[in-house]
């Protein structure tokens, strides 16, 4: 792994509540189902002459983008200032594979995302023909490439969805933001939209059964997710972040982690992350 990839300490073994166990599997395996029929719905939709995915309507995918996290049972509230349109960079802290439809359920976008997963088996192509941008993350120097792609993409009026952590953390602890992707913000003279995702169970301020980190695989995270009991998945979106504002992307980099977190630039130990 090069040295210049974004790093989280997160481990599943650390920072990851189990589920409970076998009287959970029933309750687990319909809500995978449940997932499983949504997913395949919307692949259906991705597959379709461009025209016609052109005209479904926001309000649709959003609700979709919920239905689809609801079925893993986890309840969604969404709370905050309101989106707007055009071009827009909508960023978010970054816990687990949860957060990318909660996110589209803000404001669906293209979203930006390592170009490995271009070449997964199954899931590669769908999600290249969903619009998604991808960044070469052991290329810097193709970083310039990608951020004026995301800039082109805002200028032609579209919502780029980002995590500028570049690595999922487990909830408790958080990642700098990285200031590439805000050059292009800058570059096309939109907005930038910060969303705070947060996830917690019963009493618990802040659970990390969601959290998809580390060695974890896609597998054990669905898994535990639909083990689960209680989730709740909470969106606040924040106030917009006007075009103009900030004259480089450090600052604008850091304003938005601030909007986010609230401490841009803390660094993390490890009993922050642990158990």
């Amino acid at each position: 792994m090069s040295g210049w990839l974004p790093f989280a300490p997160c481990t599943p073994a650390a920072c990851v509540e189990p589920t409970a166990a076998a009287a959970a599997v029933p309750r687990a395996v319909l809500r995978l189902g449940a997932v499983a029929v949504l997913l395949l719905a919307g692949i259906a939709v991705v597959l379709a002459p461009f025209g016609l995915r052109r005209r479904l309507p926001a309000a649709l995918v959003r609700r979709w983008c919920r239905w689809v996290v609801r079925a893993a049972g986890i309840r969604v509230r969404v709370t905050g200032a309101v989106v707007p349109g055009g071009g827009l960079l909508l960023v978010a802290n970054h816990v687990s594979w949860l957060d990318i439809p909660l996110l589209a359920a803000v404001r669906p976008a293209r979203m930006l995302a390592k170009s490995e997963i271009r070449r997964w088996p199954v899931a590669g192509w769908p999600t290249a023909r969903a619009g998604v941008l991808f960044i070469e993350r052991d290329r810097p120097r193709a970083l310039p490439d990608t951020v004026g792609a995301i800039a082109r993409a805002l200028r032609a009026g579209a919502a780029v969805a980002a995590f500028p952590e570049g690595s999922t953390w487990c909830g408790r602890a958080h990642g700098p933001f990285r200031r590439a992707v805000f050059q292009a913000a800058l570059d096309a003279g939109v907005p930038v939209q910060p969303v705070r995702i947060h996830y917690r169970a019963g009493e618990r301020a802040v659970s990390t059964t969601p959290a998809f980190v580390g060695a974890d695989t896609l597998l054990a995270s669905l898994w535990r997710v639909a083990s689960a009991r209680g989730l709740v998945a909470e969106v606040t979106v924040r106030p917009v972040v006007p075009p103009g504002r900030h004259r480089d992307r450090r600052s604008l980099a850091r304003a938005t982690e601030e909007a986010v977190h609230g401490d841009p630039g803390k660094a993390p130990s490890k009993s922050m992350c642990a158990l």
